[in-house]
């Protein structure tokens, strides 16, 4: 078999998670059998569109894209392809109806999705509110926050296959008269602990707030007006709590649905669990991410100058090839899943929505000699997603050429899927592939990742290690320090263009996180996963300031995350004992 070098750190993963075991619980395949089972799964559906396709070529192809690290598929794709659940979607937008029979329909249909590795979207925004009248009975509503607590036990006790407990977003309208409740939920700790919480915000109730109006809060039972609250007073509430525990983070749902590409089947109203991924109810997507760690090359061989944006540049081919044949993978998924319910399955195939997005990019930079908060990063940044957003055109298009538009194409782009950039965290797929994730920045050159149930990750930034012993500034003293969380510009002795280059989180203003962010979603026809990273001292004014950017940018909504304000916090830098 074709051999490739893997991380500690990613076998960790790979074993606990990714590779088959038998029924006491061994592992009985290695990494290669696996992306083998991967690849030739999802290539066979070229089989029910081409009968004298080349189906060993083209599981080469995809064998090799992901043994090289170059592109790798959503988790539960990994996990399942090729293996009796088949279910390969990453995440799914469930609807929640006003009546008790639809809210536990959901709660049964969700338990399963988590069974095969999925995550979860539901908007609360239609369930009546709190203490209205439930005119079946005669008695009072217990509100939709009631209700989200029964999904969350419901995820508390189905963990995904034994391998991924479950994740859930709950979205609540900012004109939902349960608002102010809903907001304050997780300021209470070990509640609501298996949701992201966002609240889904209109561009009237902006409007309002800028203009220090009222607006009106609507009963989704009747469509009546049952009060007023001051706009500014709830975006302020929503600041407050956003610092205290990080949560609710902000959907813009006008923005959304503006790119919706299927306006006639509904509005959306929900997202996956990390927000970048809006959907329709029942609506699935598959998502897969290209290592641009990986396509980087250097302009000729002097290694002592491999840190300079001089001697590095972009293989622009070889990202071309990396699109188009990751394009056809994720558009191959959709046809050799095995959906969790008839609903889905209909939605997945009506709509063929795919999500390729990026992992890597802070290495990227460093390659290239790039300072992340910098404008050269923004326009390398709008460079790179405008590149991959046309080439994943090109794809889509010739493939519906060969196999046809997707069967909900009303108006647009004549292309076989109805949306094809999204930028996901790739938390776990990021430490497979070892690189930086998503289009974060580095956390840390030295964090401990709260990846797995029970164990903690050591990581190191490996270009880091080779500059500083290249150059020789590398000792047992500093790297100490690294794990202790003093940051660069702290420690004596590290050159002033390597601490420009190895900027971190909390180095960086929120103001470059957000514009980042911003840049990305330009040419992102689904949504951008980026976390704004505060630090500890970070004021409620930086947080309402992040926000406010947010809106004005573009953006499709906003997570910000406050170091320290939450239990169980994935990355840390504290020295703490890990395996």
């Amino acid at each position: 078999m074709r051999e490739f070098k893997l991380t500690e750190n990613a076998l960790i993963v790979l074993k606990r998670r990714y590779l088959k075991k038998d029924k006491k619980g061994n592992i009985v395949e290695t990494p290669e059998e696996m992306f083998r089972r991967v690849a030739e799964s999802v290539a066979s559906a070229d089989i029910l569109y081409n009968p004298s396709a080349n189906i060993n070529k083209i599981a080469d192809d995809f064998f090799t894209m992901m043994t090289s690290l170059e592109f790798l598929p959503n988790s539960p794709t990994l996990m399942n392809a090729g293996r009796e659940f088949q279910q390969l979607a990453a995440c799914f937008v469930l609807p929640v109806e006003d009546s008790l029979e639809s809210i536990f329909e959901t709660v049964k249909n969700t338990a399963i999705i988590h069974q095969t590795g999925g995550g979860t979207g539901f908007s609360f925004s239609h369930l009546r509110p709190k203490n209205d009248i439930v005119s079946t009975t005669g008695g009072i509503a217990s509100g939709p926050l009631s209700f989200m607590r029964v999904f969350n036990m419901a995820t508390e006790v189905i963990k995904q296959g034994g391998a991924r407990r479950g994740a859930n977003m709950g979205i609540l309208r900012v004109d939902h008269p349960d608002i102010l409740e809903f907001i304050h939920a997780k300021r209470v700790s070990q509640e609501l602990t298996n949701f992201n919480i966002s609240v889904g915000i209109t561009d009237d109730f902006m409007d309002s707030m800028e203009a220090d109006a009222e607006y009106d809060l609507i009963n989704p039972r009747t469509g009546e007006k049952t009060g007023k609250l001051r706009a500014r007073e709830v975006f302020e509430r929503i600041i407050q709590s956003a610092w205290e525990s990080g949560e609710p983070g902000i959907l813009f749902l006008d923005r959304i649905n503006r790119d919706n590409p299927t306006p006639h089947l509904g509005e959306i109203e929900s997202t996956n669990p990390c927000g970048e991924q809006p959907l329709l109810p029942y609506e699935p997507c598959n998502l897969g991410s290209i290592n641009l760690a990986k396509v980087v090359k250097k302009k000729n061989s002097n290694e002592q100058k491999a840190m300079s944006n001089e001697y590095c540049e972009i293989d622009w081919e070889k990202l071309r090839d990396i699109v188009w044949k990751s394009v056809h993978f994720l558009d191959n998924v959709i046809d050799v899943n095995r959906y969790p319910l008839p609903q889905i399955e209909k939605m997945a195939k009506g709509n063929r929505k795919i999500g390729l997005g990026i992992m890597g990019f802070a290495d990227l930079l460093i390659m290239l000699s790039i300072s992340y908060n910098s404008d050269e990063a923004l326009k390398k940044a709008e460079e790179i997603i405008r590149f991959i957003r046309e080439r994943a055109e090109e794809k889509s298009i010739e493939l519906a050429k060969e196999r046809g538009i997707f069967p909900n194409y009303k108006s647009g782009v004549k292309r076989r899927n109805a949306t094809l950039i999204t930028i996901a965290p790739t938390g776990t797929l990021s430490i497979i592939a070892g690189c930086s994730s998503g289009i974060e920045p580095l956390y840390a050159i030295r964090y401990i990742r709260r990846a797995l149930e029970g164990i903690n990750l050591q990581q190191i930034n490996p270009f880091f290690l080779e500059v500083a012993k290249k150059r020789s500034f590398y000792s047992e003293g500093m790297m100490k320090q690294l794990e202790e969380g003093v940051s660069l510009k702290e420690i004596k002795g590290i050159p002033e263009d390597i601490r420009r280059l190895f900027v971190t989180s909390f180095d960086i203003s929120p103001e470059w996180h957000v514009k980042m962010q911003a840049a990305f979603q330009e040419y992102t026809d689904n949504a951008v996963s980026k976390t704004i990273n505060f630090p500890g001292d970070a004021t409620i004014d930086d947080v309402r300031d992040a926000y406010l950017l947010a809106y004005r940018l573009g953006c499709k909504g906003i997570t910000i995350y406050r170091s320290g304000t939450r239990e169980g916090q994935v990355l840390t830098c504290r020295d703490i004992h890990y395996c």
